[in-house]
């Protein structure tokens, strides 16, 4: 789940991130992007610079440079709260990162905003309403496609929080929000099981092509594999297999070729830790060679299912649908190009 604030100056955006921060959501902000470029540049941080940075960003790079540098720090297992949303770019690509990203803009009446700001005594903060009015008119809407463009923000939100009673009425809000933000996306079974896969194919130690499988029953992982030289041996990437360290032409030299592949390794894994495999189904980065094919059959998987065509595997493929196992192709965005 990722909730993104935004609002004008004072607002409360703040104790909302607060709010969720102690709830185990971890804060992120599109102002640190600009701090860090600030850094860099040895620049001390007023919040002119900022907004003079962030121009010159969006101006160079995009008007959604600042999200999609933030997308990138993304993990898929944790819940984010953002902060500093200032250009409807930056919402574009926060819900291109993550379809649950959820918008809340925070308001207050401009009497109760100054005197917020007043109360928090912070340098550079405008302090009166002239003033307020002032450092805004640079914010809400420019006609420079990189300047801040808050009102476009504001007509993109998911939520309105209308921040003028008490700390205790903000959280309530902030609750509302969090409680019609649950209905966040989910991967497929396909899906879960495809990148483990790929996962797995990360310890390969093959140098040409790196394979895993991951054989599964009644929705949990029995076994894996992943293609390299057999138990006890030297490892393909330290010069255990000739043809493959010989970067051998692809179709050649299959009989000198040391290195077992990911679904044969799942499969003697599981025979080899006494598990049966009966029944089961073997998710595959790539669709099985002809010696693969003839273990899975004997073995009794009833199901095949592969991200990425295996170049010699048509023959494997017809004897698969003859023997009766089930074959699906899954596209998981990591298939190699045909």
């Amino acid at each position: 789940m990722i909730i993104g604030f935004s609002g004008p100056y004072g607002a409360g955006k703040g104790e909302a991130v607060d709010f969720l921060r102690e709830r185990s959501f971890y804060p992120l902000s599109l102002s640190d992007i600009l701090r860090d470029e600030l850094a860099k540049q040895g620049l001390s941080e007023t919040r002119e610079r900022m907004i003079e940075i962030g121009n010159a960003l969006r101006a160079e790079h995009g008007p959604g440079v600042l999200a999609e540098r933030l997308g990138e720090k993304f993990l898929s297992d944790r819940n984010y709260v953002i902060d500093s949303i200032r250009h409807p770019a930056e919402v574009e690509a926060l819900r291109n990162a993550d379809p649950s990203f959820r918008l809340v803009w925070v308001d207050a009446d401009p009497e109760i905003r100054i005197q917020r700001i007043n109360n928090r005594g912070r340098s550079g903060d405008p302090v009166n309403l002239e003033d307020l009015k002032r450092l805004e008119g640079k914010e809400l809407a420019s006609d420079n496609p990189a300047a801040q463009q808050l009102l476009a923000v504001k007509a993109l939100k998911d939520f309105i929080v209308l921040n003028e009673g008490s700390i205790d009425d903000m959280h309530q809000a902030v609750q509302y929000v969090l409680e019609r933000s649950q209905n966040f996306a989910r991967p497929s079974w396909d899906t879960y099981f495809m990148q483990i896969a790929h996962v797995v194919a990360s310890r390969s130690n093959c140098v040409k092509r790196k394979v895993a499988a991951v054989i599964t029953l009644d929705k949990r992982i029995i076994s894996t594999g992943y293609n390299g030289t057999p138990r006890g041996t030297k490892n393909c990437n330290e010069g255990g297999c000739p043809r493959c360290n010989s970067f051998a032409k692809g179709g050649t030299r299959l009989d000198e070729c040391l290195c077992s592949h990911g679904e044969e390794n799942a499969i003697t894994q599981a025979s080899y830790h006494g598990t049966s495999v009966r029944g089961a189904t073997l998710y595959s980065t790539m669709s099985p060679c002809l010696f693969c094919t003839k273990l899975i059959i004997n073995s009794g998987i009833k199901e095949v299912i592969y991200n990425s065509h295996y170049p010699l595997g048509e023959t494997a493929m017809d004897l698969l649908r003859e023997s009766g196992v089930e074959l699906r192709q899954v596209d998981d965005g990591s298939a190699e190009p045909e």
